[in-house]
């Protein structure tokens, strides 16, 4: 697994975000964020995730997408529980994941990170192939970006903590830290 000339995941299926925008240095990319998500909650392979970041989801199709109504949000890639990847914003550009947050001293991570959401909860095991995926895509990530490493890799929960907490305790970072 590669990432391409234009900063897009080879072999990943991709939909385009109209929810990203330009990176104030491209070059800075310094840190990569793993996420959960699922819509509705704790509801997996609804393709409502995908709607989300495309814009294009029915914010009347179930109760508990009224407060995503206007929401403008994106991440660089998906991962859902099959282990297929969706990239939605090629990784040189700022995807709109991360929120009010700070890391190392910076504030606004989207500048320098990658997001990557994972389906799942905070407290339900991800996937076998959710994590053989997670790992071919780190891998491809630390090879192509030289500011990347294996301590630049937090969760959303310590770039914005007491604000988020995924992607929470089901997630094991040291299956996935060793297997790297």
């Amino acid at each position: 697994m590669k990432v391409d000339g234009q900063h897009w995941l080879q072999r990943a299926r991709r939909c385009v975000s109209p929810f990203a925008d330009a990176r104030s240095d491209p070059a800075d990319i310094a840190l990569l964020v793993l996420h959960n998500i699922s819509l509705p909650p704790g509801r997996f392979g609804s393709g409502a995730i995908e709607a989300l970041f495309c814009g294009t989801l029915d914010c009347d199709s179930h109760a508990s997408f009224a407060d995503l109504r206007g929401v403008e949000v994106s991440a660089h890639l998906l991962i859902d529980r099959r282990g297929r990847a969706t990239q939605f914003v090629p990784f040189d550009a700022r995807a709109w994941h991360a929120g009010q947050s700070r890391w190392q001293g910076r504030t606004g991570c989207n500048d320098f990170a990658i997001g990557i959401e994972l389906e799942g909860t905070d407290t339900r095991p991800y996937t076998r192939a959710q994590y053989h995926r997670l790992l071919r895509v780190t891998r491809a990530l630390l090879a192509r970006y030289p500011r990347l490493h294996p301590g630049a890799i937090v969760g959303h929960n310590e770039i914005a903590p007491g604000r988020k907490t995924d992607p929470g305790p089901a997630f094991d970072w040291a299956r996935y830290l060793r297997a790297l």
